[in-house]
């Protein structure tokens, strides 16, 4: 099936109860497969600068090289899949973007992002992330996150210091160990996982999961399944409804149907003989 057909992508994004203004951005195309969230973070309006240019220079870039190769080729330079290689590659433009802008323009200083990357192709998808907006999915009844939030808080549950429930009522929640734009250089944690229809992807900033139990987005997820539209303003209601004490972003993504990338008849002998 083509990856546009086989893919529901909806997205929604609000500035919360409390902010004046909204520094997430997100954006996603269904026609190769790509979905974008960054939560910026700055003074005055740097953050929603830094937010922007990451997600500018990820759909262009990514966009761009796809027009004419596969994802699933070889990224020469790299040896990697084409997709991996895209992600990986393209936080760090945009690190340098952000960086280079903070250097030379004393209004955004110091600004930085956090951002959260899918690129779905042959039945799976690559992810992306730098700092805590997160991707979590839905399969059947099975509900979690599926990235691992770059943060104090995180290393202090790595490190048995506090447990998960001491977490939920900390005040450390938003203190990121990782940023896009904030040093010469950051690494991006990239990590492919298998597809399967009926999966329904979630990525969100920390507006959502900070106002909102893992196990309330779930239960809204699983009983909203069947309009995407409506499950992802239902998320952002409930944060609102909650306090939204910040810019809420979600998007949404559920597979339909199974994206194998076409391959020659080498490509399957090969293949075949591997398996």
């Amino acid at each position: 099936m083509d990856i546009e057909q086989a893919l529901e992508i909806v997205g929604e994004t609000n500035p919360g109860m409390v902010r004046s203004h909204n520094e997430d951005s997100v954006s996603y195309d269904a026609a190769c497969g790509l979905v974008v969230l960054a939560d910026g973070m700055g003074g005055y309006n740097a953050g929603e600068v830094a937010s922007g240019i990451t997600v500018s220079v990820m759909t262009t870039e990514i966009k761009h090289r796809l027009q004419n190769v596969s994802p699933i080729s070889r990224d020469e330079a790299t040896g990697e899949e084409l997709g991996v290689a895209l992600l990986r590659e393209n936080v760090q433009k945009a690190n340098a973007s952000i960086y280079n802008a903070a250097q030379s323009q004393p209004q955004y200083a110091g600004m930085g992002t956090t951002v959260v990357a899918g690129l779905f192709y042959d039945n799976r998808v690559v992810v992306a992330h730098v700092g805590d907006s997160r991707l979590y999915r839905l399969r059947g009844d099975e509900f979690g996150p599926i990235t691992r939030d770059h943060s104090l808080l995180q290393e202090q549950i790595d490190s048995g210091m506090i447990t998960p429930e001491d977490a939920r009522l900390s005040k450390n929640k938003n203190l990121v160990t990782r940023a896009v734009g904030v040093e010469p250089e950051v690494a991006a944690e990239v990590h492919v996982h298998g597809v399967q229809v009926g999966d329904i992807y979630l990525l969100c900033s920390d507006g959502l999961n900070d106002m909102v139990e893992d196990e309330d987005i779930g239960s809204t997820l699983q009983m909203l399944q069947a309009n995407l539209p409506l499950a992802a303003s239902q998320l952002i209601q409930i944060a609102n409804d909650n306090g939204g004490r910040d810019n809420v972003s979600v998007i949404l993504v559920k597979v339909k149907g199974e994206f194998a990338a076409p391959r020659s008849w080498l490509a399957k002998l090969l293949l075949w003989f591997k398996n």
